[in-house]
């Protein structure tokens, strides 16, 4: 028999035994509860859920970074109006404290037309070796019309490795006696000026007593002179 008889005549056999395999394969999945087509569309079904999920995860993650964003704004914002709060609370303080004192000031105690240097103060600033200090420099006597030029001069005794020495503010003195002073130590005023200021030392350095001095301008003299001690 030619071979294409014999192909002919076995290939309905075994197309049949195929269909044969395949319907006894898909019976037994559905005999176990799993089917393809339903398998593929819960599949599909997940991958969808899968990406919903993940685009929902990224929303909830910027509306996170978002609101993370908008607290530390919120808590910078929280901390620059404490700063604010307390600088003006500080101010509101000092107004009150030069309030009373020229409430009960008497200038009785000093000369006509003479200087006096009232609360004084010398403390730790933030910075390790900066100090502020603080004080209120008055006028008395009827030559207070006449406007005060002059400037400030500290002379802080300080002990450094086991030496005592003296360090001067401002640091580089006028070439002569009309030069002009550093502006941050100049003084100008008519009745009473207020003055809160720093200095910069090695923080090794100790601080053992701070002398102040005021010059009139065109006077080599000070004017006045006061020491005072850290608080």
């Amino acid at each position: 028999m030619p071979w294409y008889v014999r192909w002919a005549v076995a290939l309905p056999f075994v197309l049949a035994a195929g269909g044969l395999v395949w319907w006894a394969y898909d019976s037994g999945l559905e005999l176990a509860g799993f089917h393809r087509g339903q398998a593929e569309q819960e599949l599909a079904r997940l991958r969808e859920q899968v990406a919903a999920l993940s685009s929902e995860n990224a929303k909830l993650i910027g509306q996170a970074a978002s609101y993370e964003r908008q607290a530390q704004m919120e808590h910078a914002a929280n901390l620059e109006t404490e700063k604010q709060l307390k600088a003006l609370t500080e101010e509101y303080t000092r107004i009150q404290e030069d309030l009373a004192f020229f409430q009960n000031l008497s200038l009785s105690d000093t000369r006509e037309g003479g200087l006096a240097i009232y609360r004084l103060k010398l403390e730790h600033d933030t910075l390790p070796g900066e100090y502020r200090y603080r004080m209120l420099l008055v006028r008395s006597g009827q030559l207070r019309a006449k406007e005060f030029h002059g400037n400030l001069q500290l002379l802080v005794n300080v002990q450094h490795n086991g030496e005592k020495k003296v360090v001067v503010f401002p640091q580089e003195e006028p070439a002569s006696k009309n030069a002009p002073a550093d502006a941050a130590y100049q003084v100008k005023f008519k009745y009473y000026q207020r003055i809160e200021r720093s200095f910069q030392l090695p923080p090794d350095m100790l601080i053992e007593g701070v002398q102040v001095r005021v010059f009139e301008e065109g006077v080599r003299e000070p004017r006045i002179k006061q020491d005072f001690s850290l608080s």
